[in-house]
């Protein structure tokens, strides 16, 4: 918000203030070879525990690498925007609820059992 509010104003604002928390982890500013790599690691694993939280159905072996190869390809665009966006962090509060959920699910089923 401190960014937007500074640009309305005119003020330049120091960039490692509009990075996300993700990439000043990974260090992206200083490393961006690695940074990005680290990133780029660690949204395709967040977006794939997202799917298997969410979305993931049995399929066969060939049908799963094409969905994570498309995933993949779709995390190397997010990887772009999660510099500077929240993306990241997105996915683990959709990884949390997605859990809970889950949880929530197999309690009731398992108590629905008995």
């Amino acid at each position: 918000m401190n960014f937007v509010l500074a640009m309305a104003k005119g003020v330049s604002v120091n960039p490692d203030e509009r990075m996300s928390f993700l990439a000043k982890l990974f260090q992206v500013d200083k490393h961006p070879g690695t940074g990005m790599w680290y990133l780029l690691i660690a949204i395709f694993i967040l977006s794939a525990v997202v799917y298997n939280l969410g979305f993931a159905r049995k399929l066969k072996l060939w049908q799963n690498v094409v969905i994570y190869i498309m995933l993949f390809l779709g995390c190397i665009i997010l990887n772009f925007l999660a510099v500077f966006l929240p993306v990241g962090e997105s996915l683990i509060i959709a990884a949390i609820v997605l859990g809970l959920y889950r949880y929530r699910l197999h309690k009731e089923r398992q108590h629905t059992a008995n």
